[in-house]
């Protein structure tokens, strides 16, 4: 049985569930990461590499290591990174998949895969110094403004306009320039995350607190199931997004989305049902009616997130107590304590689906525990 307390949970994510993951994840040989293990835990082998995943794992590694001090968490971050300046270096930007040499095997622009770039170079930059990192910050959203801006707001999602545009990059991209701002105190950083976060309130987000998903090219929903659809995940990703951007500028109105999109996602995204445990469900449509209720663990994640937001910023009492009660029934349902593995989606009725586990997720569960750790520690 874990201890879950603060110690406790120190303790597990230093000498356990980082360990575990540079053991089976950095892929000494080839360079970069392993990005897929299936049900067995044995990896799947790929030719190329993903600038998601390998931004996602040198973020995670990075940010352990500066917490941790642990050297191996830091030659495991610089191990991915370094692949992410030589890609850039070779192709002039990061490109969507790339061969182990650099090459590009995949030359997209890609604007999520972008934003954790920028991500992984903020904390890359506040664990190391090393200057290239903000140097492939500047470089990548000198990119993102020159080749990716929209004339209807905010960013196309890739540099071949694919649609439907998604709030989801955006998301991301105003996590990347909150840590670059928190790093280097450049307006630049400030400026691009409240752009992001009018946007939300202008676009995104509607009068009733639900946050859309999918959008035309003028930021009107999309016809349809997909116009509707809700993620209770990123409602509450949202959400504490929205308290660290009130946190860096001071703007009122982030506190009062924030609110909106709590409630929503505490009333409509947990699983209700009498006998089930309330764990955050995959998607619901606007009036709350549920979709999809199977369970990924990232969702679970981003609920105890903003309810760390909730505590820090709100002294909200109330989300503490949610914080600890989630934080258990995330280890009871979906982590496998010893191994540090994780299921990453359960089933309607809890029974964990056999599907792979992509290494990405590493980022989701890393995060979730610094976060609660650092707002109770």
């Amino acid at each position: 049985m874990l201890d879950l307390t603060p110690a406790g949970l120190r303790r597990w994510t230093d000498e356990t569930l980082i360990p575990a993951w540079i053991e089976r994840a950095v892929e000494r040989k080839a360079g970069g990461y392993v990005e897929e293990f299936r049900t067995d835990g044995s990896a799947v082998p790929a030719p190329d590499r993903s600038a998601l995943a390998t931004a996602r794992l040198a973020y995670t590694f990075a940010h352990a290591g500066r917490l941790s001090g642990s050297e191996a968490a830091l030659y495991a971050a610089r191990h991915g990174f370094s692949l992410l300046l030589k890609t850039h270096e070779i192709n002039g930007f990061v490109p969507k998949r790339f061969r182990p040499d650099g090459s590009a095997s995949v030359p997209r622009r890609d604007l999520y895969d972008l934003a954790f770039v920028l991500f992984a170079s903020a904390h890359y930059h506040a664990a190391t110094g090393e200057k290239a990192a903000l140097q492939l910050a500047d470089a990548t959203m000198d990119l993102i403004e020159r080749d990716l801006a929209h004339p209807a707001g905010g960013y196309a999602e890739d540099d071949l306009g694919a649609l439907p545009r998604r709030q989801n990059p955006h998301m991301h991209l105003l996590e990347a320039f909150h840590a670059l701002a928190d790093v280097t105190g450049g307006e630049r950083w400030i400026d691009a995350a409240d752009r992001i976060v009018r946007l939300s309130a202008e676009r995104f987000i509607d009068g009733n607190g639900t946050l859309g998903e999918f959008f035309d090219g003028a930021w009107q929903p999309v016809a349809g199931a997909p116009g509707r659809l809700r993620e209770p995940g990123h409602q509450f990703e949202w959400v504490w997004l929205l308290h660290h951007h009130h946190r860096l500028t001071g703007w009122a109105k982030a506190v009062d989305l924030a609110e909106g999109l709590y409630r929503f996602g505490l009333s409509k995204g947990l699983d209700a049902r009498p006998g089930h445990p309330p764990l955050v469900l995959d998607g619901i449509e606007v009036d709350g009616t549920v979709v999809q209720p199977t369970k990924l663990l990232w969702p679970q994640t981003e609920f105890i997130k903003a309810l760390g937001a909730r505590l820090e910023f709100l002294g909200d009492a109330e989300a503490g107590a949610l914080l600890q009660r989630h934080v258990e029934l995330l280890f009871g349902h979906f982590v496998d304590v010893p191994s540090g593995h994780w299921h990453n989606q359960l089933g309607p009725d809890g029974q964990p689906l056999p599907i792979a586990l992509p290494s990405r997720v590493l980022y989701h569960l890393f995060l979730c525990l610094a976060e609660t750790l650092r707002v109770r520690p």
